[in-house]
Parts: structure tokens; sequence; C-alpha cells
């Protein structure tokens, strides 16, 4: 378990480093194919729609195969999408690399998460915060590396293809290690599954952690594409101080999950859903208020001290609540985190433009604080039996 474990674990570290060099490079793709400004947000649209259907098409794989091999093989479609990329040279060999990358996103992230919670099931103790943490780590080194390059001036191949030679072949080795938990039956059917021939029932009790895995995304892509925006524009930063927001949640996002597991085990999965929430929504609140950019960089050291719990608990949750059907419920769990990530930037560029940034700040938080609400749906004992 050991193995399985560690080799779990790096596959998350290349997710992460994957994803941070493609958006992390995104002006210079844009250059690269001379996309205008108008049209690229139809193209970063379509990679999370994609990855949404890559994760429903995981989600009948594993029906069939185990999830280990959805893993195994949608890793190296992934990198081999970025490569792709970077070597194209008109608009629709990027489309084509996009579709490729979406989709393989989706069943990648999908088949992890299977596996992190069948394996944390066999550990019979919270792991799942850890292969989060990895995930966070590999987005710090693929920031760092895209800096490196674009630092450099290296061009996209340049900076994708020795990354790619590296994680490429360490994942196909480390995937001879996978442990499945075998394939289990559907939401609706089977032995262990709640609500067992009862589709309502059990869209009811997935429905809590649905909203709770789009809030956490709401959340995230809210850091993502606007902390740099509102510290130098509503809080008056420097252009290099306002690049410095983003950096420190990822920072303290992989802090937050290497210690997670330890808080989850000691006090609990929903104590910690609840203690993430209510400081994410602290987080927002500081934002919001911030006077200047020093407390505005304090709330978003909060902001990643408290997101970062919610998202591998709740796919933690979907694998108590249905212990016979995990991996279908996982799948359907991860489709909503590519509908937070649609929703959470447009929603508060949108609520900016219309209201004031401040105020949009408020919406975020607001939707994290329901979190709280749905805590209970953390704990064992709700598990469904036959």
């Amino acid at each position: 378990m050991r193995h399985g474990r560690a080799a779990l674990a790096f596959s998350f570290f290349a997710q992460g480093v994957a994803f941070a060099l493609l958006v992390t490079r995104i002006p210079a793709v844009q250059d690269r194919y001379g996309i205008s400004n108008a049209l690229l947000p139809a193209f970063l649209a379509a990679v999370p729609v994609l990855a949404g259907a890559g994760s429903v098409g995981a989600e009948h794989l594993v029906k069939r195969v185990r999830p280990g091999l959805v893993l195994r093989w949608s890793q190296p479609m992934v990198l081999l999408a970025l490569l792709g990329v970077a070597a194209g040279d008109a608009v629709l060999h990027l489309a084509v690399a996009l579709a490729f990358f979406g989709v393989g996103v989706g069943a990648l992230d999908a088949s992890m998460n299977m596996l992190g919670v069948s394996l944390q099931y066999r550990y019979g103790r919270s792991i799942m915060l850890g292969f989060h943490a990895a995930y966070s780590l590999g987005g710090i080194v693929g920031a760092t590396l895209a800096w490196v390059g674009a630092h450099g001036q290296l061009p996209l191949l340049g900076s994708y293809l020795p990354v790619a030679a590296v994680l490429l072949p360490a994942a196909l080795l480390g995937s001879r290690w996978y442990l499945d938990a075998g394939r289990g039956p559907d939401l609706e059917e089977g032995p262990g599954a709640a609500g067992a021939g009862q589709p309502v029932a059990a869209f009811r009790l997935l429905l809590p952690l649905c909203l709770v895995m789009t809030f956490a995304y709401i959340g995230d892509s809210t850091v993502s594409n606007w902390s740099a925006k509102y510290l130098q524009d509503v809080l008056g930063s420097s252009e290099q101080l306002a690049t410095v927001p983003y950096n420190v949640y990822m920072a303290t996002t992989l802090i937050g999950r290497s210690l997670g597991d330890l808080g989850v085990r000691r006090f609990g999965a929903a104590a910690v859903v609840r203690a993430g929430a209510l400081l994410a929504a602290l987080g927002f609140g500081t934002v919001a208020a911030a006077p200047g950019p020093g407390t505005g960089m304090l709330g978003f050291t909060l902001l990643g001290l408290g997101l970062c719990v919610l998202v591998p608990q709740t796919f933690a949750a979907a694998g108590r609540l249905f212990p016979g059907a995990s991996d279908s419920a996982v799948a359907r769990l991860n489709i909503f985190n590519y509908v937070g990530f649609l929703i959470g930037s447009p929603l508060v560029g949108a609520l900016g433009d219309v209201w004031n940034y401040r105020a949009a700040m408020l919406v975020p938080m607001a939707l994290v604080l329901v979190t709280v609400v749905y805590a209970t749906s953390f704990t064992p004992r709700r598990t469904a039996t036959a």
C-alpha cells in the first residue's frame, strides 16, 4: 500500500505541474497562435467543459476497466496534449490539442480521486488531503518552471518538452503500483450503494457535496483569476506585488493540505470542513474590507488555509456515503469541480463591473459559508448500507 500511495501521490504531483504549465503560459499561447482577446475566453472555457465530459466518460469506463487503467493512460494523454499546445502552428491545431487536454484532465482527475478514495478506505484513516497537497506542490513547481521559461524567453516547446520527458516515463513506471478496489456498481444499483435502486435518494445524498464542490471552486477560481487585479486596481499595490497573492495562496494551500489529514484524524472531517469554510469566509471578508495591500495579502493567506481542505474532504465524503459505488460517485462529483471553475471568474467579473469588486468578494464569501450548513454530510455516521 505504501508503493500505491507514493505512486498515486506522484500522479497528483504530475497533474499539478502540467495544469500550472498550461494556465500560467496562456499569454505565450495566445501570442503563438495570434488569438484575439475576444476569442481567448472561448478557448479557455472549452477546457473545463470538455473536462466535465471526460469525467462522465471515466464513470462509464470504470464499469468495464479498472480506474488505475484509466489513470495510467489519461495522464500521458494530458502530457502529450500539452506538447501539442506548444508544437502546433495553426488555431485548429491548438483547438485539437486543448480538446484532448480537457478530456484527458477530466478522466485523470476523476480516476485519481477514485483511487485516492479507495486507498483511504484501505488505510482506514484520512490520507486524501496528502494527495491534494502533492497536487498543490506540483502547481507551485509548474508555475516556477513556467516563470523560468518566460524569463529565459524559451519557446513553449522548449519549456514543455523537458518536463514531459521526465514526467511521462515516471508516471508510466509508477502506474504499475496503482491499487484498485475493483469495479463497483453504479450509484443506483448493487450492494452498498446508498439508495440502491432509488436514483432520487442517491441524488439527494450526493447533492450537498456537489454544492460544496461548486462553491469551493468558485472561491478557488476567484483567487486564481482576480487576486492580482484586485490587489493592483482596488488596493493600489505595485504590479510586482500584485503577482504575490496567488503564490501565497498556493503556498498556504500546500501547508494546509499537508497538515489537514492530522486534523481530520484528531477532530473529524465535519469539524475540519466547518473550520475551513469559516476561515475561507473570513479570508474573503478580510479581502473585501482591506484598507491596503498588506491586509489584502492576509486575506488571501486565510483563503488558502481555509479552502484547501474542502475539495479533498468532499471526495472522501462521497466515498463514505457510497461505499459500494464510490467510483461512480467520485466521477459525478468531479463534474462540479469544472462547474465552479466556469462560474467563479465570470461571476466575480460581472459583479465587479456592475457593482464594485469589494462587494463582489462578498458573494463567494456567502457561498462558502453555505458549506457550514452541509457539514453533516461529511460525518461517517451517514454512510449508507444496502
